[in-house]
């Protein structure tokens, strides 16, 4: 049996309803404050803007990470390969010398 929860999350001042795994709550909440954070700062830096403008900045700002955090993943097993290939070879070439 599914443990599904109930909660309704606040962002930029409007609730939404959500069904979620009762294990993903805190997870949740975290990004939902993350997100009314950002807003935050938008709207007191940018007074002559409106919410949905924040929050598309906001998003934008978050994809842009979660783009970089793919990326550097990606990346990460084959720098681990050339980084033993590379410690192979110095100990090839320090056995030949």
């Amino acid at each position: 049996m599914e443990d599904k929860l109930s909660i309704r999350v606040n962002i930029a001042d409007r609730y939404y309803p959500l069904k979620i795994d009762r294990g993903d709550e805190e997870k949740i909440r975290k990004a939902a404050k993350m997100i009314n954070d950002k807003v935050l700062q938008y709207k007191q830096r940018y007074t002559d803007k409106d919410v949905q403008d924040f929050l598309a900045m906001a998003a934008l700002q978050y994809v842009i990470k979660v783009i970089e955090c793919e990326t550097t993943i990606e990346v990460s097993p084959e720098l681990d390969e050339i980084k033993d290939l590379n410690d192979e070879l110095d100990e090839f070439l320090k056995r030949v010398n």
